[in-house]
C-alpha cells in the first residue's frame, strides 16, 4: 500500500511540482493551497508525511507545523522554507518538524530531505524531543545551509522544476503575475528616468547611465523577489524544452499569455505616469525626458535594436540565474542588481520595458501640454513605429539572448547528456 502524503503550500507551483515528484516516488499524494483545509485533512485522514509551507498568508508556518503534529503525532513532518534561518529551523524542530528544505529545491534535494525525515522519524522518535534539546545545547544543531547553489543544480533546477512549474500553473495566477511583472518593470523605468531627468548636464553621460541603471533594477528585484511572470525571464524555460520536460507548444502558449499580460501591466504605468502629473516634474522636463528617450528608441534600425535586445537579456537572464542560485534575499538583491545596471548602463535594450517607456511618451504626444518639449520631433513617436521598429526586433532579440546564450547554453553544459526521467512530445 502505498504512503500517503499531504502537501500544504500556497504556491501553486511548488504545489504541482511536488505532486509530480512525490507520485513518482509512489506516494499518493493530496495537495492543498489553505492551512484550514490542511488541517482538517490531517484530523480527518492519516497521513505518513506532510509538507508543509514556511511561510503563508494569514498564517504562521510554525504554528500550523505545531498543530499538525498534535493532531497527527505519528506523521513525518519536513518544513519548505525560502527564507530559512538558524532560529525558525530551531523552533520548527521543537514543534514537531523532523527536517525542512530550502526553495527552489531539484527533485533529488526534497527526496533526499524526506527519505532522511522519514527514516529519523522511524528510529528516533521517541527520542525527538530530547535529541533537539541536547543539540541546542551544544549548538550543533542542523541549519539550513547558506551557499550558494552551483550552476549545474540551477540548471537542474530551471528544467525540471520551474520550467515544469510554469507551464502547469493556473493561467489565471500567471495572468495576473504577468501584469504584475509589467508593472514591476515599469516601476523600475520610471525611477529610472526620475532620477536621471536633469543628472546629465552635471554629472556626465557615463554617471548618468550607471545611476539610471542603478534605479532601473528595481523592476527585476520586485519581480523575482515579491514573484511575479516575466516573458524575459521565461526565455529560460527553453532549457525544460531541451530536456523534454516540456513540449515547445506549451511553452509558445506560456510565453504568448505572459507577454501579453506583461503588456497590459506595462501600459497601466505608462497610464499612471500620465495620468498622476508626475511628467510635469522640473516645469515638464521629466516629461522631455520621457519622450526624448523613447524618441531615441524608436530611431533604431531594425538590426541595432535586435542586437540590443541579445545583449540585454543575455543579462537580464543571467541576473535571474545568479538569484536562484542565492538563498537569501539581499544575496538575490546583489545578484540581480550588477546585471541589470549593466544593461542598462550599456545601452542595451528590454522588450518589456520598452511597453513602458514608449506609450508613455505616445500618451504625453497625445494628451499632454508638450510646449516646453516642442523641440523634440516627435512625429516618429506612433504605434505603428513602436511595435515594427522597436518592440519586434528588441523582443527576438531578447529571447536569442536569454534562450540561446542562457537557457541553451547551461543545458548544453550541464543537461545534454544527463540522464532524462521524463520525455515530452510535441
Amino acid at each position: 500500500m502505498p504512503q500517503r502524503m499531504l502537501i500544504i503550500d500556497d504556491d501553486e507551483i511548488v504545489l504541482g511540482s511536488c505532486r509530480k515528484i512525490f507520485m513518482q516516488e509512489g506516494f499518493d499524494v493530496v495537495i492543498t493551497s489553505s492551512p484550514n483545509e490542511g488541517l482538517k485533512l490531517v484530523s480527518d485522514t492519516a497521513f505518513d508525511v506532510i509538507l508543509c509551507d514556511w511561510q503563508m498568508p494569514g498564517f504562521d508556518g510554525l504554528d500550523v507545523v505545531e498543530e499538525v503534529h498534535r493532531r497527527s503525532p505519528e506523521a513525518t513532518v519536513v518544513m519548505i522554507s525560502g527564507y530559512p534561518s538558524v532560529g525558525r529551523a530551531t523552533e520548527a524542530m521543537k514543534r514537531g518538524a523532523m527536517d525542512y528544505v530550502s526553495k527552489p529545491f531539484t527533485p533529488e534535494e526534497i527526496t533526499a530531505v524526506v527519505k532522511k525525515a522519514v527514516q529519523r522519524k522511524l528510529t528516533q522518535e521517541k527520542e525527538a524531543l530530547g535529541r533537539v534539546e541536547k543539540i541546542i545545547g551544544a549548538m550543533q544543531f542542523p541549519v539550513p545551509t547558506m551557499e550558494d547553489k552551483a550552476p549545474k543544480t540551477i540548471a537542474e533546477t530551471v528544467a525540471s522544476t520551474i520550467g515544469v512549474g510554469k507551464v502547469t500553473s493556473p493561467w489565471l495566477s500567471v495572468t495576473v503575475l504577468g501584469v504584475l511583472a509589467g508593472a514591476y518593470i515599469g516601476f523600475g523605468g520610471l525611477l529610472s528616468t526620475s532620477v536621471t531627468f536633469d543628472m546629465q548636464a552635471k554629472a556626465g553621460i557615463g554617471f548618468t547611465k550607471i545611476m539610471a541603471g542603478s534605479a532601473f533594477s528595481l523592476g527585476l528585484m520586485l519581480v523575482v523577489i515579491a514573484g511575479a511572470e516575466l516573458f524575459t525571464g521565461n526565455n529560460l524555460m527553453i532549457s525544460s524544452v531541451l530536456t523534454r520536460e516540456i513540449t515547445f507548444s506549451d511553452m509558445l502558449k506560456r510565453w504568448g499569455l505572459v507577454y501579453l499580460a506583461n503588456f497590459i501591466g506595462s501600459l497601466l504605468l505608462a497610464l499612471l505616469f500620465y495620468l498622476s502629473g508626475l511628467w510635469k516634474t522640473g516645469e515638464g522636463a521629466l516629461g522631455a525626458a520621457a519622450v526624448n528617450i523613447a524618441v531615441k528608441k524608436v530611431g533604431l534600425s531594425f538590426n541595432e535594436a535586435l542586437f540590443r535586445g541579445i545583449g540585454c537579456n543575455w543579462l537580464v537572464c543571467l541576473a535571474v540565474w545568479m538569484a536562484l542560485a542565492a538563498r537569501q534575499t539581499i544575496s538575490k538583491i546583489f545578484a540581480i542588481f550588477f546585471p541589470i545596471m549593466g544593461f542598462v548602463a550599456i545601452g542595451f535594450e528590454h522588450c518589456i520595458a520598452n511597453m513602458y517607456f514608449i506609450p508613455a511618451a505616445i500618451f504625453l504626444k497625445a494628451w499632454a501640454d508638450v510646449s516646453t518639449i516642442q523641440s523634440i520631433n516627435m512625429e516618429v513617436l506612433t504605434w505603428f513605429n513602436f511595435m515594427w521598429k522597436n518592440l519586434l526586433p528588441v523582443t527576438i532579440g531578447n529571447i536569442i539572448g536569454g534562450g540561446v546564450f542562457v537557457g541553451m547554453s547551461y543545458w548544453g553544459a550541464y543537461l545534454k547528456n544527463a540522464p532524462q526521467s521524463k520525455k515530452a512530445t510535441a
